[in-house]
């Protein structure tokens, strides 16, 4: 009985031990965690006073990420979640790009992470298009495309649009029109014509996006840009360009001596 007893003491001691050892392992890893947390960086590599510093432009994708997405989760610290998100989705326009499903699906995202970077990515539109409205004529063919590429490069279906443009070539709207396989079948002259005629324009840009990614222009898109400049020409609108949105900025018909 005494050695029962003996034995049972022993192997109380040794478990008291090991929880103990385990214990002290885990405060350890605790702080060897939080001493790799943003606080404890020094304060010109923390991403937003890295920014006030040195401007945005000197960040990395997972910095400027980082400060959106604010917090990371428990062994990682927001700048690795954001380096991590990124390699998991192929890149920041592919994160920024997916849908709500799969990034909220995502370890450490969620649906208020997809309503920031969701609305930061409306801002970046709305302030492309805020300098275009603002310029006295639109003389700047690189912003233009930059403008029509943030509204229709990221979307998976065909969208036919228009840039309409006063006497002045400066911007009254932007409107889509169609959406689907955008040939001559699709594209109605007679509802781009409505649409010039609502907003009084003078001047037209149209714009079709290839979700393929591949931006060459096709035939098709040369014919249909044929008719709609014969069928605006009635009405005195001039068709300036018509610009295939794919991978990059886009390419111009009226660059390429098309139009």
């Amino acid at each position: 009985m005494w050695l029962i007893e003996n034995d049972l003491a022993h192997a109380l001691r040794s478990y008291k031990t090991i929880f103990l050892f385990l214990y002290v392992l885990c405060v350890l890893c605790g702080n060897f965690v939080w001493m790799h947390s943003i606080r404890d960086w020094p304060t010109g590599e923390r991403p937003r006073e890295k920014l006030l510093q040195h401007g945005a432009h000197a960040l990395s994708d997972a910095e400027l990420l980082a400060i959106f997405l604010r917090t990371g989760v428990a062994g990682r610290n927001v700048v690795d979640l954001a380096r991590g998100l990124l390699a998991g989705f192929g890149g920041l326009r592919p994160l920024l790009e997916a849908e709500r499903g799969p990034f909220c699906a995502r370890h450490g995202l969620g649906e208020a992470s997809y309503a920031v970077l969701q609305a930061a990515l409306e801002l970046g539109r709305r302030h492309l298009q805020a300098e275009l409205a603002s310029r006295d004529c639109l003389d700047c063919p690189a912003t233009t495309r930059r403008f029509l590429a943030s509204r229709l490069r990221h979307l998976p279906h065909e969208v036919f649009a228009c840039l309409l443009l006063d006497n002045r070539h400066r911007v009254i709207a932007f409107e889509e029109l169609f959406r689907g396989t955008i040939d001559g079948a699709s594209v109605h002259p007679r509802e781009v014509v409505r649409l010039v005629i609502r907003f009084n324009a003078a001047a037209v840009i149209l714009a079709h996006n290839h979700p393929s990614g591949v931006a060459e222009p096709s035939r098709a898109d040369i014919q249909l840009t044929r008719r709609l400049t014969d069928a605006l020409a009635l009405v005195d609108v001039r068709v300036l360009d018509h610009v295939v949105i794919g991978e990059g900025d886009g390419v111009s018909l009226a660059e390429r001596g098309l139009l």
